[in-house]
């Protein structure tokens, strides 16, 4: 590994300062369950690491009771979300995808900013953040913006966020009343494993407790980065969900996934997991609005 300076800024001015600073030479690190396996690997070499992890703003997790839109600070790790009570029952697809990454030691000190990030197909955390409707907040040297998290990614490994830029939340807004929401993985393996594919399901039901009125279908794995499926959700939405509506959805939701062949698993047995777990995660969307 070749030597490196490692910076900590006390704030996400100072961040993007000494970003500036050194320029093509540096990088950003957070948890580093990735950074210092690419830097083992000789993948990246920068001359600085600035660390994010002394940047309080970044490590934020609350919900304003007022409004009921739920922070989650960059740097805050998936253990924390996982051990969350208020993520448990009120964000449970970020419970479902959270408590599925990497090992118990991994979710301690990789956070939810560096899983998106990286931006791999494979990234657990995305799928919540889309379906959660979640709005990225970005600051670098032009200033802040914002960006929703289905619009962060362009391709693998690359994301819109622009030199010397920081990701410094994800706001998501309070949830509808009577809605259900779970994700489901699936590896060639129970442990410490990469998605074959993954898929997160959201819907809110009207007042009469079998309308939807909204619907979120997000896939990992199925294509260069994670998607939701447009046709299926708009064939939920305004109707009477029953367990054939959920069955034509996961069929719809495979035919437009992007899935490939890879050594890791087939094209046909991702769409065939998607034509089932759509219907079974909508299922279970349903149970928790009801027993709520």
């Amino acid at each position: 590994m070749k030597p490196f300076n490692y910076l900590t800024p006390a704030t996400v001015e100072e961040a993007v300062s000494l970003f500036g600073q050194h320029s093509e030479t540096a990088k950003y690190i957070a948890g580093g369950t990735d950074v210092i396996v690419k830097l083992k690997d000789g993948w990246m070499e920068p001359d600085y690491l600035i660390s994010l992890k002394k940047i309080e703003e970044l490590s934020e997790l609350r919900k304003n009771e007022n409004t009921g839109d739920l922070t989650i600070g960059a740097t805050v790790t998936h253990a924390t979300l996982e051990k969350s009570i208020m993520i448990q029952k009120e964000y449970p697809i970020i419970y479902d995808a959270v408590s599925n990454i990497g090992s118990l030691q991994v979710r301690n000190v990789g956070t939810i900013g560096g899983n998106l990030m990286n931006a791999v197909p494979s990234a657990d955390g995305a799928v919540p953040m889309i379906a959660l409707d979640g709005v990225a907040l970005i600051q670098g040297p032009g200033g802040e913006r914002s960006v929703e998290v289905k619009d962060l990614f362009i391709e693998p490994y690359k994301t819109v966020l622009k030199p010397g830029e920081i990701l410094k939340k994800i706001t998501i807004p309070a949830p509808a009343p009577r809605t259900g929401s779970a994700y489901i993985k699936f590896g060639r393996r129970a442990a410490m494993e990469l998605p074959l594919i993954g898929i997160g399901v959201l819907l809110s039901l009207d007042a009469d407790l079998e309308t939807c009125a909204r619907a979120r279908i997000v896939l990992g794995v199925a294509g260069p980065t994670p998607m939701r499926a447009y046709e299926a959700e708009k064939l939920l939405t305004g109707k009477k969900i029953t367990e054939d509506l959920l069955r034509q959805a996961g069929e719809k939701a495979a035919d437009e996934s992007k899935v490939r062949d890879s050594v890791r698993g087939s094209a046909w047995h991702r769409k065939e997991m998607i034509r089932v777990q759509v219907r079974r995660m909508g299922l279970k969307c349903l149970e928790m609005i009801k027993r709520n």
